[in-house]
């Protein structure tokens, strides 16, 4: 049986791939320290604890005991005082639970996230800049950036609503030898398509009815800069022609110009879907999308950059005028799917900071969260209440929506999202680790 202090993190890591254990809050602050399981098993007391991380007082002397076989965690209640919590539902006194997935685990007022590799997290810090919060997960999609941004002009950035695509673009500019030059963001999804060709490459003089000068499209302004074109999926196909025609000649022809004027600047596209399927169905032109989707860089969503999100609440909560968070909220966020990602999380801990002000509270807890916040409405459980529902008060929340799901109900969602196991796991609002695992579970094939 490994204890805390039994093997280093650094001895761990080097034997390999090893599960493990992610603190990420004690105390009513936000952290990040790895536990990695190195024999398959970790127990946790008050004493171990308070030696690697930090006290908590709540935390008993032999409180816990997890071990993971490779397919499936054990976690046992080692007759705590204060009890053993696996995404808000109770370990029974001295007993076990064993569970293929779970997220997040609380004793006393610490919280800990499951990882199958805890080696990512070997060293890893949270960095907090400029109102951007950054976990090992996204550093390695920004450094990606930097080093596609040293090496060409063009982008493509995949990634959902909320991931902080804009500011990937903008992490392209700035890491660019055009940083000084402007940075242009462009969402090609409210451009009207009538507009939409004098607006991207400007217009002349008399080259419509009204226009009695000329005017610099998206293009000329961020001359020598970087373009972002946001949903570049949005533009029609005839304008998609006129931007390919741009990409190859480096010259923009604006409405009622016989010549062509030079450009040279960055191009960044992104887009929330999958550019390959509108290629397919002939809504985006092959050809474009060879010039402008490689090279690629995918922006993670929340769930699988959760060692972030006490960090958000943190920044959220202290922001003027501060107040304090209990674990019940931080406990609850995490257990959430989150689909509209950071900027729905954001948005979220806002309106609970306020309730939480309004009632005269000093701290912020599980039950000023919105009972559907974070949560995507299509959730299959065994239940007739909705699980958002439970996080009303700051008491152990129900047990999580996964127990729930069925084999056929994965394999309907499976079929209805043609394969795709990320987005089948947001339609049963899990984690996709977590649908892995219940699919090789169940023997279901993608």
């Amino acid at each position: 049986m490994q204890t805390l202090e039994s093997v280093s993190e650094e001895e761990s890591f080097k034997r390999g791939r090893v599960a493990g254990l992610v603190a990420v809050w004690q105390g009513g602050r936000a952290r990040l320290s790895v536990l990695p399981l190195v024999d398959g098993a970790i127990e946790l007391g008050r004493e171990h604890l308070a030696a690697v991380i930090g006290d908590d007082e709540r935390v008993s002397r032999r409180h816990t005991r997890v071990r993971f076989d490779g397919s499936a965690w054990h976690i046992a209640d080692l007759g705590s005082r204060n009890g053993t919590f696996v995404d808000g539902a109770r370990v029974a006194a001295e007993g076990e639970v064993t569970l293929p997935a779970p997220t997040v685990l609380r004793i006393g007022e610490t919280l800990f996230l499951f990882t199958d590799d805890a080696a990512r997290f070997g060293g890893a810090t949270v960095a907090v800049a400029g109102g951007l919060v950054m976990g090992p997960t996204l550093r390695a999609a920004w450094d990606e950036i930097r080093h596609f941004a040293s090496a060409g002009e063009v982008l493509h950035i995949t990634g959902e609503t909320g991931t902080g695509k804009e500011l990937a673009a903008r992490h392209f500019h700035d890491a660019s030898e055009r940083a000084k030059a402007p940075f242009v963001a462009v969402n090609c999804a409210t451009i009207p398509p009538s507009l939409a060709e004098r607006l991207l490459f400007g217009a002349r003089r008399g080259a419509y009815s009204g226009a009695d000068r000329d005017v610099d499209g998206y293009f000329q302004t961020a001359d020598g800069g970087t373009l972002f074109l946001d949903e570049i999926g949005e533009l029609s196909l005839e304008v998609q022609s006129k931007l390919l025609r741009v990409l190859e000649t480096r010259e923009v022809v604006p409405l009622g110009a016989v010549r062509g004027q030079k450009v040279r600047l960055g191009i960044v596209s992104a887009t929330h879907t999958d550019l390959r399927d509108a290629v397919a169905r002939r809504t985006f032109r092959d050809d474009l999308y060879f010039r402008l989707a490689r090279p690629a860089v995918r922006v993670p969503p929340l769930r699988e950059r959760l060692e972030e999100l006490p960090f958000l609440v943190e920044s959220v909560v202290r922001a003027a005028p501060p107040i304090g968070a209990k674990v019940s909220l931080v406990e609850t966020a995490l257990r959430r799917a989150w689909p509209g990602n950071v900027r729905e999380l954001l948005a979220e801990l806002g309106s609970a900071k306020s309730r939480a002000q309004a009632a005269g509270r000093t701290e912020v807890g599980a039950s000023q969260l919105a009972p559907a916040a974070g949560t995507v409405p299509a959730v299959a459980t065994d239940s007739t209440t909705p699980p958002a529902a439970a996080a009303e008060s700051d008491e152990p929340l129900a047990p999580p929506s996964w127990r729930g799901v069925s084999a056929a109900r994965i394999q309907e969602v499976l079929r209805a999202e043609h394969g795709n196991v990320s987005a089948a796991a947001r339609a049963l609002g899990l984690h996709r680790n977590q649908l892995v695992r219940l699919m090789h579970r169940f023997g279901i094939d993608r």
